[in-house]
């Protein structure tokens, strides 16, 4: 076991390096200068004298290798640089934003797993009735939506209409945790859906898939309840496709929360990637998209980890 995490450990790190490389690199073939932008935008008429001290200031007079691995030790070390906008630490917008997107990630991907397994679970117990094609149809309908088509939907319903719920919007825990609460239900429940969805048809799958092997017969055989061998036997076995699922879930979350704080004004750490790439704030870009690397790959690293918890029986040499 000890062996697969270190193994696993390395293969993460040389991803991230790989990662990082790949998009330092492409951010120096983006159109546009960062030196005219700190200088004052296009429109500006900097002299050659402003723009070499600039130059010189950001190392960008270096040759590119050079200012690769200047840039690679910083990383390193946690220093990601100063936005171009406003001269703030990037690190200090990416800790103040990161919060609140986990905060609408971890509650939707909660709800997308007990309701997607419930619901799995539910349709594959009553395969052949009425239940299951239902229940198998929500599913893809909620599969087939797009996050934002599901987010409109959702404002319309239960803002504009009904009047439930505050349709944008953040209110910070630590001041209002009724109000934090009233307004993640609609991002969250948008977020949750097509997860939900996934969530639900390889539950099921996995269950019938478990639920037609011999040692299953053999429990109902000796007698156990039905719902002993399904909670205690089947459900345990067919969960190991799902932790992978979910997993890799979480990831996609992370890109779909990008239209769900978009359309519910969520401040989040993708609201900051847009400004970002709108004012051209590279800096910023490249902070982001290096974090939600290193999210993904630990992420990718506790899912594979979890299927030791979920099945004993599984061990890594």
């Amino acid at each position: 076991m000890w062996k697969y995490l270190f193994r696993r450990l390395g293969a993460s790190v040389a991803l991230l390096l790989v990662v990082a490389t790949i998009l330092f690199f492409s951010i120096h073939l983006l159109p546009g200068d960062p030196v005219l932008l700190i200088l004052g935008g296009d429109a500006a008429q900097p002299t050659p004298e402003q723009i070499a001290m600039i130059r010189a200031k950001l190392g960008l007079d270096k040759p590119l290798w050079l200012q690769y691995l200047s840039w690679l030790q910083r990383v390193s070390q946690g220093d990601l640089g100063r936005s171009l906008v406003d001269d703030r630490p990037v690190a200090r917008d990416l800790a103040n934003r990161l919060p609140r997107t986990l905060q609408l990630v971890i509650p939707a991907t909660l709800l997308s797993t007990a309701v997607g397994v419930s619901l799995g679970m539910f349709a594959a117990r009553r395969r052949g009735r009425l239940a299951d094609p239902i229940a198998s149809s929500t599913a893809l309908m909620g599969f087939s939506m797009p996050v934002f088509v599901v987010g409109m939907l959702l404002v319309a319903l239960f803002s504009i209409t009904l009047g439930w719920l505050p349709p944008t919007g953040y209110v910070p825990f630590g001041e209002d945790p009724a109000g934090f609460l009233r307004h993640l239900i609609l991002p969250a429940l948008a977020l949750s859906a097509a997860p939900t969805a996934i969530t639900m048809r390889m539950t099921r799958s996995s269950f019938l898939e478990q639920s037609a092997l011999d040692y299953v017969r053999t429990a109902r055989a000796k007698g156990l309840p039905e719902p002993a061998v399904a909670w205690r036997h089947v459900l345990r076995n067919a969960l190991l496709p799902v932790v992978t699922v979910v997993g890799l879930q979480i990831g996609g979350m992370f890109a779909g929360a990008v239209l769900v704080e978009y359309i519910f004004s969520w401040p989040g750490l993708n609201t900051l990637l847009l400004n970002s790439i709108s004012t051209r704030d590279y800096p910023i870009i490249q902070g982001v998209v290096l974090l939600a690397a290193v999210l993904f790959v630990f992420v990718n690293l506790a899912t594979d980890l979890c299927y030791a918890l979920v099945n004993p029986r599984i061990r890594y040499e």
